[in-house]
């Protein structure tokens, strides 16, 4: 009965039907909770209060909006009922019922709901004594309150927290129990990290996290991961909710933090020593500068012992943690190639074949350390080809033959023109893969498929443009054949490539590769979203003939305002295949509109409308791919000349840039609108900022990005204790909003973007202090130097890079002088680039330069320096020759040190443009 009810709710608001409403307010009543006398007509008070309460639960939770009026009521009933701890079916349904309503609730609200946090942890935890399963699905009501209104429980934080390590601790508990206390964990830090830190909960976390990751499976079972038919994992596990709290961690916290665990990889205990293991591995990706900088050469030590280790759990996660480097530390894990190489493939061919888990593994870590190699791959190239292509034609597994394949795609991204000898035999061996439609030959079909769209990127134009329409076809006969979302992601990916290689080989069929691709953009298949999603959401995932009363498509000639919020709403739940499929349509799209240019304008505006209603979608990666895309599609307009559909894209698409800069919860999304929107104004120069304001807002949003005023920088959020110390993500967050900064000097007269450049220059220097990171101190000079290198060739540039000198030059003499070789190279650069850009302005500070110059010259040892101290001085003399005193410079800087270090800077220099530019122009000028 309560089932029909709510589903009359959605239908018909409960003010049109009052006897509901009476009802809920007679049947939510109870006596008080304290006083019960075990009597017939108080069992009988309480029958009609749970079933109040149920039913309660049911028609809020079917269509919470129209309960709005009565929400502060109904939070005063839940006060009450959350007192009533011998009634765990009475606090189940009460706390359904405010999971429900949470992302409804305004401000009026607010305190109301922050005054029962701790009924709530009090409820939660005599709930879980009496029904784990359901005090399981009542922690999610949390979820709601973090993502909805995290303000709602900063103050209890602390109190959240502590409740959500004893669960997490407790083994007693269900795994789903544990799971979601550790998940609200992870959100948390994710959310509002200073105040963890602040809070000093850091420590704690770890405590309880560590012997988690680290803890024995029960005897005679393995952890998931390290099963031999498991290549996956078991996604409901505290271990590997685990793993993803101390990678949230990394992702939001200062790396020096979090590195104490490490101690245990000299344990007896091989889980404690895959533990540290993993605890590296994780740390990767979040902490790559600290790890580079400070410890690479140890850990990789680390972990070359442990491929050795006796205990296979032990080699499993060495091998886990390579493929992290491999992926996240790059370019230095490269430089040890002479080291991992052989042991890698040493590795490989020892491995049992049969062992296929252990396969999987090996093959990743490979694969991650190949893909980055670059020209360094050549030595090994012969070997690897060998047993990649025995592999492929001799394994009777076709598991080991889908890792072959996928390891052939890593080897070509890095060999690139290297591999055209294999080509052939690899082309030959793919065929026989991509034309086998069976069921049992499909992710294999689909791995060949991916590794076809990278050799079409690699091998060369040349090598790849004869096979080009065969792929095309070859991709349309399977969007048609089989419906498989993996396979489709594939072929869009393929279709993509081959826009790149031969343009004009795609475009005849652009009218069914758009149409599949709009399809999958449009499709719900796979996809799980309750009534309530459709109601809240401003993004409705429904086809045009079911929708009844949605927005219609985007309108080219008025604003868009839509609303960013209600993104992570309960009941969205997508199967990542689906999810990936979305993701690479949209990247595809916008590759393939800016690739074949006016081919694409017939489907341009349907592939922008059907890829714009994505920007607000719940999942991350898709929001990242469609802003990536939008990009794209003001690139390929402004490549045909099309000038008015040009503004009208811009006018929709950089104040929606501008909006999710500041309202966007994940900063990788951020990142990617940041990308994007250099790349529009990079490509469309002045053009893309004629709109009334449009400068003056994107130099607020760099700024707010560089103060950490947007929402996915914790806004509001209490500092930690050393506000010096931030996240590398944070970091990275702040790099691209600063990239901008060049990006709109070289598209604006220079005196049209001084007084923005005036702003956000402090900002930006602020970074260059020596107590800053090397990482910030790096591109805070380098953004310098490249917002000088842009003055060079914009309409007044020379006044203004003048005007600007007295305020650069000490930090740039002091970057110099940096202990960090990478800071001194960009230092350099910019003395270089101020010194073109203000020419004769700057002429009295020569002699501080070649001064400056010529003492790094005499001790430097980093080539990358040294190329630039020469193109430098190039451009000093190109910008005033006679502030340059020639015969002095060319004895000191080039016959003095050529001379007394002989074969040593000549093999450092020679192959150096800019050194080249310096004998030009001391040849023509002196001799």
């Amino acid at each position: 009965l309560s089932q029909l009810c709510a589903v009359l709710v959605k239908h018909e608001t409960p003010d049109r039907w009052p006897a509901l409403l009476a009802l809920l307010n007679q049947s939510t009543k109870s006596n008080n909770p304290q006083d019960r006398q075990v009597t017939l007509v108080n069992l009988l008070q309480e029958i009609v209060y749970k079933v109040g309460l149920l039913l309660l639960s049911k028609v809020v939770g079917s269509n919470p909006e129209p309960f709005k009026p009565h929400y502060k009521q109904l939070l005063q009933l839940f006060g009450t009922v959350l007192l009533d701890l011998n009634n765990p079916t009475a606090l189940y349904y009460c706390i359904l019922t405010l999971t429900a309503i949470t992302a409804y609730t305004g401000t009026e609200e607010m305190n109301l709901m922050r005054s029962l946090i701790p009924k709530l942890l009090i409820a939660l935890k005599h709930l879980i004594q009496a029904d784990q399963d359901q005090a399981s699905e009542a922690m999610e009501v949390f979820d709601e309150l973090m993502e909805s209104e995290v303000s709602i429980v900063v103050p209890h934080i602390a109190e959240i927290v502590r409740f959500c390590l004893e669960i997490s601790a407790d083994v007693s508990l269900s795994d789903s129990l544990r799971v979601k206390a550790l998940s609200c964990i992870a959100v948390l830090i994710r959310l509002k990290s200073k105040a963890v830190l602040k809070h000093k909960l850091l420590q704690p976390i770890l405590q309880v996290v560590f012997p988690i990751l680290s803890a024995a499976p029960p005897p005679g079972e393995e952890d998931p991961e390290d099963e031999e038919n498991d290549t996956e994992g078991d996604s409901e596990n505290p271990k590997h909710f685990a793993v993803q709290v101390i990678d949230t961690m990394a992702l939001h916290m200062p790396p020096e933090k979090l590195f104490n665990q490490l101690a245990c990889l000299s344990s007896e205990n091989p889980y404690e020593r895959k533990g540290g293991l993993m605890c590296m591995a994780v740390l990767a990706e979040g902490c790559a500068d600290h790890i580079r900088t400070k410890m690479l050469s140890s850990m990789l030590q680390t972990v070359c012992r442990s491929l050795s280790d006796n205990n296979q759990v032990v080699r499993s996660a060495a091998l886990f943690a390579l493929g992290q480097f491999s992926e996240h530390l790059q370019p230095d894990v490269s430089k040890f190639h002479a080291e991992l190489m052989p042991l890698l493939h040493g590795y490989l061919s020892a491995v049992n074949q049969t062992k296929i888990g252990h396969m999987t593994k090996a093959f990743y870590a490979l694969e991650n350390f190949l893909e980055n190699l670059g020209p360094e791959i050549e030595p090994y190239l012969p070997t690897l080809m060998e047993t990649m292509l025995s592999a492929l034609n001799n394994a009777e597994n076709l598991k080991l033959k889908e890792l072959a394949v996928s390891a052939i795609g890593a080897i070509a991204n890095a060999a690139k023109e290297m591999l055209v000898p294999y080509f052939p035999p690899i082309i030959e061996s793919l065929k026989g893969f991509l034309t086998d439609t069976s069921e049992e030959m499909r992710t294999l079909q689909t791995q060949a498929l991916d590794t076809l769209s990278v050799l079409a990127r690699t091998v060369g134009k040349e090598v790849f443009s004869p096979l080009a329409a065969e792929c095309v076809q070859l991709g349309l006969n399977l969007t048609d054949a089989v419906d498989d979302p993996d396979l489709r992601r594939c072929t869009y990916s393929l279709f993509s490539a081959v826009s790149d290689v031969s343009p004009d080989c795609l475009a005849p069929h652009l009218p069914p590769i758009t149409t599949v691709m709009l399809l999958s953009l449009r499709s719900t298949e796979g996809v799980t979203v309750s009534e309530d999603f459709f109601i809240r959401s401003s993004f409705v995932l429904l086809d045009d003939d079911d929708a009844e009363g949605e927005e219609g498509d985007v309108d080219l000639d008025e604003e868009s305002e839509t609303e960013v919020d209600d993104r992570d709403v309960a009941g969205f739940s997508v199967e990542n295949a689906y999810i990936d499929e979305k993701e690479d349509a949209c990247d595809a799209l916008g590759e393939i509109a800016f690739n074949t240019g006016v081919a694409f304008q017939p489907f341009l505006e349907s592939s922008f409308q059907q890829v714009y209603e994505l920007h607000d979608f719940p999942h991350e990666d898709v929001r990242r791919a469609a802003f990536g895309a939008m990009g794209q599609f003001c690139r390929a307009q402004h490549k045909s000349a099309s000038r008015p559909p040009l503004h009208k894209l811009l006018q929709v698409v950089l104040p929606c840039f501008l909006g999710m800069v500041r309202q966007d919860r994940e900063r990788q999304v951020v990142m990617a609108i940041l990308e994007s929107m250099n790349a529009v104004i990079k490509s469309c120069q002045g053009e893309a900022l004629q709109a009334p304001g449009i400068v003056a807002e994107i130099s607020n949003a760099i700024k707010d990005v560089l103060k950490k005023k947007t929402v996915c920088q914790d806004v509001g959020g209490d500092e930690a204790d050393d506000d010096e110390q931030q996240a590398e993500y944070d970091a990275m967050l702040q790099e691209f909003a600063g990239e901008g900064i060049p990006v709109l000097a070289s598209a604006l007269p220079a005196e049209t973007f001084y007084p923005h450049l005036n702003d956000l220059l402090p900002l930006i220097m602020s970074k260059a202090k020596p107590s800053c990171t090397e990482a910030d101190r790096s591109f805070s000079i380098g953004t310098i130097g490249e917002t000088l290198h842009s003055l060079v060739s914009v309409a007044g540039g020379r006044a203004v890079a003048g005007r600007l000198s007295n305020r650069l030059l000490p930090v740039l003499v002091a970057g110099v002088r940096d202990s960090d070789a990478e800071v001194r190279n960009n230092s350099v650069f910019a003395l270089g680039a101020l010194a073109q850009a203000a020419g004769p302005i700057v002429a009295s500070d020569y002699p501080v330069m070649l001064s400056l110059f010529s003492n790094l010259l005499s001790k430097e040892s980093d080539p990358r320096v040294i190329d630039n101290l020469c193109a430098a001085l190039c451009r000093m003399i190109m910008s005033h020759i006679e502030g340059v005193p020639l015969e002095q410079v060319t004895s000191i800087f080039i016959f003095k040190e050529w001379f007394n270090t002989k074969i040593k800077i000549c093999w450092k220099l020679t192959h150096s443009q800019a050194i080249q530019d310096c004998f030009c122009f001391f040849l023509h000028n002196t001799f």
